[in-house]
């Protein structure tokens, strides 16, 4: 059975990093979990020992002890082993790329299947994706492939926003979603706005946050739902 915490983004504007989300990944873990295995491969302007450090101090807080998957010599087996799979977010190019070339696609799924709790925010939402199309990132490579984790069986698009900012002329993200919808009709995208987050749990998909979250469907009119909803639907 699944368990999922998928976060739009990591810090609210003012706040300190993971501080809005905190006490939602600590009540998903819950106390049995002691190690998390953390892949930071989204990180590109900074090391990936400092996104470990950086995560690592705030889940330090909440008891739990944060691993870099970069580290260990097998990372397959590292996720194997893991007794939580937590993805930060970055650019998803990047981390598609490092985790198509290492494999470790299908053994998330096989292992999160088994029940591993699985957090990602911001591009470590979007893997858990069928694919990684409706990523807001800039393609800074080639990720030698578009099919990421398929966890969920939809598509998310994390840090939602319903206008572009004054005077800017290009497309709004509801355009770009309409395009995709239009080359791929048959699925659900979720416009995830910031401060809010999916969880799945007890085969239930929910909303946490007090923002709206805008469902796309080609053909359909878009609609806001809210934590007081029930998201199942999008899990058939």
């Amino acid at each position: 059975m699944m368990n999922l915490l998928l976060i739009s983004n990591s810090t609210m504007p003012g706040e300190a990093y993971l501080d809005y989300p905190k006490h939602d990944i600590q009540n998903f873990l819950g106390d049995k979990v002691k190690n998390v295995l953390f892949i930071p491969y989204a990180a590109v302007t900074f090391s990936f020992d400092e996104y470990v450090s950086k995560v690592g101090e705030r889940f330090g807080e909440l008891g739990y002890k944060v691993n870099g998957i970069h580290k260990y010599n097998d990372p397959v087996l590292a996720i194997k082993e893991a007794e939580a799979i937590v993805v930060g977010g970055g650019n998803t190019w990047q981390l598609v790329r490092m985790m198509h070339e290492q494999l470790l696609m299908p053994v998330i799924k096989e292992k999160v299947l088994e029940g591993t709790p699985y957090i990602g925010w911001s591009a470590g939402s979007n893997v858990s994706c069928p694919s990684l199309k409706t990523t807001n990132d800039m393609p800074i490579v080639d990720p030698l492939g578009f099919d990421c984790c398929g966890l969920i069986p939809f598509q998310i698009n994390p840090h939602f926003l319903d206008a572009n900012p004054e005077g800017h002329g290009g497309e709004t993200r509801e355009q770009r979603i309409e395009e995709f919808l239009e080359a791929n009709k048959d699925m659900y995208v979720a416009g995830l706005r910031e401060g809010t987050m999916f969880k799945y749990e007890d085969n239930k998909l929910s909303l946490i946050g007090n923002r709206d979250c805008r469902i796309f469907r080609h053909g359909q009119t878009p609609k806001e739902l809210s934590s007081e909803d029930d998201f199942t639907f999008l899990m058939k």
